[in-house]
């Protein structure tokens, strides 16, 4: 679904590119505030992940493939905003780096697959899973029916911008799109339902809308033994992800359908794919997933599969450090270096007249900042002896 360069004018181009730069942006600011050293990794595997699952073209009919989009699965594990962020930062790097997707078409692009499909996706998500039973059943129909249904919307988008353009009428696209993707999307739900359920099953903390019976049976406080409710840093998880997502890239890609997807194939029927025009930005390295020099079509991709993911970590975790609100660690008294034992400790014994005034003050703040009020606590004088 990857718009090429000439399928959209300057107008439709402008248009969807200011609207994706606002999406972005309030994207970056809302995801920005839960960026850490937990978050940041997580938002890495998730587009490494999507980008190594976009390469794996699958026919759904003949003479076409469709691919994996990922919008509702990043939603569903990071949060809409932070999948906003990751969608675009994946399309980006496809733009640039592969030339998969025009550059004058980015903005179009995002807005299709990250606003459209992310965000719209999430919202569907949300409203599925309020009216369908609390189960786990009612769950997963939730999260494969708004996986599904972010592919159609957004190839009807699609057909919308192409129509706006002057490209081909509505009436010949909007029909061809939506059928051809309705397929499509039948893999997009299945693949989607798959990988949410392996993440459950193995780190549920992690995913940030999960079932509302398993947060109930299986929270916190859940039985011993219990997956729901295990907490910790993920980074066995990650380690996980990263091997997963370079598999699939390096050892699967490969081996995918070489048929054109959804659009291509519908851009061939209905005769309007000569308005494609050869990509304006003429340095990606690894054009359509390959790498010069080298003869092997497999091994090629294969490459370009392992320096995409390997790209996509590098540049969101130069993303997370730039937008992630840094968070000041608080020196403990006890662990504090040059820090006296009895620092932060006040003890006072007033002895007069055979009785004694005991007065005990306990600050817990960091040297140099001041007591806080909210603890500090003194023990009442004692009866007089």
């Amino acid at each position: 679904m990857h718009i090429p360069d000439g399928f959209v004018n300057a107008p439709t181009a402008l248009a969807t590119g200011a609207v994706s730069l606002g999406a972005v942006t309030l994207a970056l600011r809302r995801a920005g505030r839960n960026l850490g050293e937990r978050t940041v990794p997580l938002l890495g595997v998730t587009a490494a992940f999507v980008f190594a699952a976009q390469m794996l073209n699958f026919p759904v009919a003949a003479g076409t493939s469709g691919h994996f989009l990922g919008a509702v699965l990043a939603a569903v594990l990071i949060g809409p905003w932070a999948a906003v962020v990751v969608m675009t930062v994946v399309l980006a790097v496809q733009a640039v780096g592969m030339a998969d997707g025009g550059i004058t078409a980015l903005g179009a692009n995002v807005f299709n697959m990250a606003v459209v499909a992310g965000l719209g996706g999430y919202l569907a998500f949300r409203v599925l899973k309020a009216v369908l039973p609390r189960s786990m059943t009612g769950y997963f129909a939730a999260v494969a029916a708004s996986s599904w249904l972010s592919v159609v919307v957004s190839a009807a988008v699609v057909s919308l911008e192409l129509a706006a353009s002057g490209t081909v009428p509505l009436s010949v696209s909007l029909a061809a799109m939506t059928s051809v993707h309705m397929i499509i999307g039948l893999g997009e739900a299945l693949i989607t339902s798959t990988v949410l359920a392996a993440v459950l099953a193995s780190r549920p903390d992690l995913v940030s809308s999960p079932p509302a019976d398993a947060a109930t049976r299986h929270g916190t406080g859940g039985p011993a033994g219990s997956p729901f409710g295990r907490r910790g840093r993920p980074a066995g998880f990650v380690l996980g992800a990263v091997v997963v997502a370079l598999a699939l890239a390096v050892l699967v890609a490969p081996f995918a359908s070489s048929a054109p997807d959804g659009l291509e194939r519908v851009a061939a029927d209905k005769g309007f794919g000569q308005a494609a025009r050869e990509p304006i930005w003429r340095f990606s390295p690894l054009t359509e997933y390959s790498l010069p020099g080298i003869a092997d079509e497999r091994l090629a991709t294969s490459l370009a599969g392992l320096l995409g993911v390997v790209a996509l970590l590098g540049v969101i975790l130069l993303v997370g450090r730039a937008f992630g609100r840094s968070r000041p660690r608080v020196a403990r008294p006890d662990t504090a270096p040059g820090l006296h034992p009895m620092a932060g400790h006040e003890h006072t014994d007033h002895r007069h007249s055979g009785h004694t005034h005991r007065h005990h003050v306990h600050v817990t703040d960091a040297p140099g900042t001041g007591p806080d009020p909210d603890h500090l606590h003194e023990e009442p004088p004692g009866p007089a002896r």
